[in-house]
């Protein structure tokens, strides 16, 4: 069983750039936007579908992105991130937006579930990472963004996931909350995190999540992240 992991937030509050210390030889990113990441990086370099290497696959088809969850492990990928995931699901609402059919919602959260039980399925050494905007609920309740209420009443995204981060910036710091603040979905294990914010460094986060579940193959951490 693979590690699914939720990491919501607001554009600009450090979703991305929590990537900046993980080792890309270990890693595919998907990009559903075709946008820059914002830090300096050469090794994050596009998916060579002949040579099979790489890191960075832009797509926002859930089948592709499924096909790249089931396959991370064959090509010596211990960690998969999806970011912009909202994405995946908005996009396919406006390709799809000129159909009257209601049943369009339920496919599309069926889409999505398929995306997020991959991750599930997957080898008990991959980590998939889901990286999504928030939205706030008419209770004032924050949650991840979606394509509105009817596919909510399909799918309750964050049910799906055992940890659910939050992006948190203060005083030009970028964090992650772990713990829930009574108005939003974040959540974590018992004893899995010492504070109730962290360092917005995905790497920490993931290796923190192999030592708790006891987790092996660890990947390499950079010098600078320590």
């Amino acid at each position: 069983m693979g590690t699914a992991t939720l990491i919501l937030g607001e554009s600009g509050t450090g979703k991305s750039t929590s990537l900046r210390n993980l080792d890309p030889q270990e890693v595919i990113l998907v990009k559903p936007v075709g946008k820059p990441l914002p830090f300096k990086s050469r090794d994050w370099k596009p998916w060579d579908v002949k040579a099979k290497q790489g890191t960075v696959v832009t797509t926002d088809s859930w089948d592709v992105i499924k096909k790249v969850i089931q396959a991370a492990s064959g090509y010596g990928k211990r960690i998969v991130v999806i970011d912009d995931f909202q994405y995946v699901m908005s996009n396919e609402f406006m390709r799809r937006s000129e159909e009257k059919s209601f049943d369009k919602f339920t496919e599309i959260g069926r889409h999505a579930w398929e995306v997020i039980k991959a991750a599930q399925d997957a080898p008990d050494d991959l980590r998939v990472y889901f990286m999504s905007h928030t939205e706030e609920t008419q209770m004032g309740r924050v949650k991840m963004k979606t394509i509105g209420k009817m596919l909510d009443e399909k799918i309750t995204v964050e049910g799906m996931f055992t940890i659910v981060l939050r992006t948190l910036t203060r005083d030009d710091q970028f964090f992650f909350t772990t713990k829930n603040n009574g108005a939003d979905t974040v959540k974590s294990p018992m004893g899995m995190f010492e504070t109730n914010e962290i360092d917005n460094d995905l790497a920490i986060v993931d290796a923190t999540i192999c030592d708790y579940w006891g987790l092996s193959n660890v990947h390499n951490l950079k010098e600078n992240a320590a």
